[in-house]
């Protein structure tokens, strides 16, 4: 049978209408994701735990936010989004945007990189240390080629035959996704800051990138919404022809809500991460401004000590 499978073929299975019950409903154990989310989640909380054990505290918020990031990415990959995300171009949009940016960006917040160097043992500490410092994690970590490979992929992935092959191989569609968080991730993490990653840069220009990511989800999204051939080719009019015809949208209706959905989900998320960022570079300008309050502090104690 081989490894590559046709996903085409399972989206004319019956599904019921799309809804709020069918994301409910159609939910699937895929083996991947889950062990991913299993191993994810568990190790966060044994690392939590084991500083809370040695009496040092962790922030609940860093929880929450990989709490956050790991139910996002389950839902995407497991829930109803996974199973209409090749009948239905406008889910595969939401399952894309949540992959792409609400899943790294809270993993991000997480701040799992930090989490480990605190609480591994010394040989994997080291080894963990090792990969930061490697030349290869500081030319993944450049910004400007995270940002570049950030706004080009969505464009290679819909204007190439990547997703018409993604809706043919079950293996291209699960490397889709993986691809999305790995991106996704390679432009938030250093951008976020909260761990000591290669490619950190100032917070002025953290808000700059994520002012110039916006034209660009609002471009292809319009791109998307007023193009005249079909996403995917035959692959969307042709499920018309099954059990699920009765029910579903015209594609070209279908395909103007994608590409709305990309516009507007991706210009939201945007703006919430520039807030994000925003909260972070007043709050890191607090903290200089008292350790400089300080310094002056203590050159005026020197002084008038000197004096006496």
């Amino acid at each position: 049978m081989g490894l590559v499978v046709t996903v085409a073929a399972a989206a004319v299975e019956p599904l019921p209408e799309f809804g709020a019950s069918a994301l409910l409903s159609e939910w699937s154990l895929a083996p991947v994701p889950l062990v991913a989310t299993v191993w994810g989640t568990g190790l966060y909380v044994l690392g939590v735990l084991a500083l809370h054990r040695r009496g040092d505290r962790w922030p609940v918020g860093r929880s929450i936010a990989w709490g956050v990031g790991m139910l996002a990415f389950y839902l995407a990959t497991s829930s109803g989004l996974a199973a209409y995300d090749t009948v239905l171009l406008s889910v595969h949009m939401v399952q894309h945007m949540v992959l792409s940016m609400i899943v790294p960006l809270s993993l991000a917040l997480g701040a799992p990189v930090t989490l480990a160097l605190r609480t591994l043992p010394r040989r994997p500490r080291g080894w963990l240390l090792a990969v930061l410092h490697s030349r290869v994690a500081k030319v993944l970590g450049f910004p400007p080629l995270a940002f570049g490979l950030y706004v080009v992929s969505p464009w290679a992935l819909y204007f190439t035959g990547w997703y018409d092959a993604s809706l043919s191989s079950t293996y291209v569609h699960e490397m889709m996704h993986v691809h999305l968080v790995a991106v996704g991730a390679l432009f938030f993490w250093p951008i976020v800051g909260v761990d000591p990653l290669p490619g950190r840069v100032s917070h002025p220009f953290r808000v700059l990138l994520t002012v110039m990511t916006l034209p660009f989800h609002a471009f292809l999204g319009v791109t998307i919404m007023g193009q005249t051939a079909l996403l995917g080719g035959d692959h969307y009019p042709s499920l018309h022809d099954g059990p699920m015809g009765a029910w579903l949208p015209d594609p070209r209706a279908d395909q103007e809500l994608a590409g709305g959905i990309l516009w507007g989900a991706g210009d939201l998320v945007g703006l919430v991460f520039f807030v994000v960022l925003f909260v972070q570079w007043v709050r890191a300008s607090t903290k200089e401004a008292e350790r400089e309050d300080r310094r002056l502090d203590r050159e005026e104690a020197r002084a008038r000590a000197a004096q006496e």
